[in-house]
């Protein structure tokens, strides 16, 4: 999906680790995968690499600079501190004003990525007991058609073109849910995507699996893989080839996925001395869905530009927002009846040079406690329907319910 990064440096405490290559000894990367631990670790799977890191630090502060700018002088600190290959690891909310969960670990350990390990083909771990979740739906799929039928209508009125509604499943147990257990099952679901268990505030940790990386920085170079436009997958084969043909036909998905690279190369744009898009999207799977996939390629006319500033940039596209972004915004925030917290953020990873990764914060769950709070959205455009986007809505959750062995 992406140009291949460097080899993510070990911190100061694990240098002596080995680099990751193919030298290792198969079943590197699920060992990290099994090592991790809620609640202190971090652990982000790439189809580059699989980072573990443990502790925190230092995190990064919240004030009035801009966050890369925070993020830049927070590993120039630790450089000159001694540490020879900082770097920070964590996820930043939705919101651009809510306070970032990112830290520069104590160690970090790394390996190659999950799908090149034979082991992640192995059986998963037993799935929680069937009946043991209570779920709510927030809102109820009647009043999340609603909204979109409301959308729909503003639309058709020509007030804004397009707008990402969300909707929620809140998932209580008797107990805590075992998050690593919950990881490693997602992990083996699609190891060819961006897993990742970070902390996202006091007592919260985010768990997903997302299919979409938002841009990645390797010295001058960039890539970014702007998602937009989807169907559910089949588990009859005939019906799963016919769905990927339509939605590569589709008029209403094709123009959606136009809105969003065009957008991305906006954005873009002022960054790069040569950038490079495909004239028609491709298509990826996830377990769960189909996507149309566009990969963007460039090159920076200033190498100094780090990869949470091209991020930035592009936060939020129109793929987990809308557009005209601000009138998007202001519509989630009259019809979605709760706040997204880190849903539709990034997660990801930039080091003291300024390479690294950053992942649109989707397929994912905020566990709390007891709690589980899934979040799954739609690109609601003038041709969309109710029903179908609620029909995608319940699809995507498919990710996470069948990691918890819950039914929706």
């Amino acid at each position: 999906m992406s140009v291949p990064l460097r080899e993510l440096p070990a911190s100061t405490d694990e240098r002596r680790h080995t680099r990751p290559g193919p030298s290792l000894s198969p079943g590197a990367a699920t060992a990290l995968l099994d090592a991790y631990r809620s609640g202190t670790d971090r652990l982000l799977a790439t189809p580059h690499r699989t980072l573990l890191a443990h502790g925190t630090a230092a995190e990064t502060p919240h004030d009035a600079r801009p966050l890369p700018e925070r993020v830049r002088h927070l590993l120039d600190a630790r450089r000159k501190a001694g540490d020879p290959a900082p770097l920070v690891v964590g996820a930043l909310p939705f919101a651009p004003d809510a306070p970032p969960a990112l830290a520069v670990p104590e160690r970090v350990r790394c390996a190659p990525p999950l799908r090149e390990d034979p082991l992640v083909v192995l059986p998963v771990p037993e799935r929680e007991a069937e009946g043991r979740w209570e779920m709510r739906e927030v809102p109820s799929a009647e009043r999340y058609g609603q909204a979109v039928a409301s959308a729909v209508a503003r639309m058709r009125a020509g007030e804004f073109d397009k707008v990402v509604l969300a909707r929620t499943l809140e998932l209580t147990a008797p107990g805590e849910p075992d998050l690593p257990a919950m990881l490693r099952r997602l992990a083996r679901r699609d190891p060819a995507g961006y897993t990742f268990a970070v902390p996202s505030g006091p007592g919260r940790t985010l768990v997903g699996a997302s299919p979409e990386l938002l841009v990645a920085r390797r010295k001058g170079h960039l890539t970014a893989n702007p998602l937009a436009g989807s169907a559910p997958r089949s588990d009859d084969l005939a019906e799963d080839v016919r769905r990927a043909a339509a939605l590569l036909e589709s008029p209403k998905d094709l123009h959606e996925h136009a809105v969003v690279v065009d957008a991305v190369r906006e954005a873009l744009a002022p960054y790069c001395s040569r950038l490079e898009t495909p004239p028609r999207p491709t298509l990826v799977r996830t377990a769960a869905m189909w996507h149309l996939s566009t990969t963007v390629t460039g090159e920076l006319s200033d190498p100094s530009v780090t990869a949470l500033e091209l991020a930035s940039a592009l936060h939020p596209t129109p793929a987990v927002c809308g557009t005209p972004t601000r009138t998007a915004r202001e519509v989630i925030t009259a019809l979605e009846p709760f706040a997204r917290g880190p849903y539709t953020g990034m997660v990801g990873w930039q080091d003291a040079d300024g390479d690294g990764e950053w992942v649109v914060t989707i397929r994912c769950a905020e566990a709390e406690g007891s709690r589980l709070r899934l979040f799954a959205g739609a690109g609601v455009v003038a041709d969309s329907s109710p029903e179908a986007e609620t029909a995608e809505t319940a699809a995507k959750f498919r990710t996470f319910l069948d990691a918890v062995g819950a039914a929706l």
